[in-house]
């Protein structure tokens, strides 16, 4: 087992822990929709990045009455 040979001082050890601290993660605001999103990340809410849309969700993708885009039934095996 390791044993240290001197005793660290407070000032090493606190220059030690000074990185360890949480900070807060930076934080943007789209222009267009006002919602608050990391930079250079895409807006989960939304799913643009620069002005595209690069996330889809289901809701949207599915047809008029609910069913997938595939038109098949999800039980089925191919």
């Amino acid at each position: 087992m390791a044993v240290p040979k001197r005793r660290v001082c407070h000032s090493r050890k606190k220059m030690r822990q000074s990185h360890q601290a949480l900070k807060v993660p930076a934080m943007s605001i789209d222009r267009q929709t006002k919602s608050v999103h990391r930079p250079h990340h895409v807006d989960l809410r939304t799913g643009l990045y620069r002005g595209r849309q690069v996330l889809f969700r289901e809701e949207e993708t599915a047809g008029p009455t609910g069913d997938k885009p595939d038109g098949g039934d999800s039980t089925k095996t191919t």
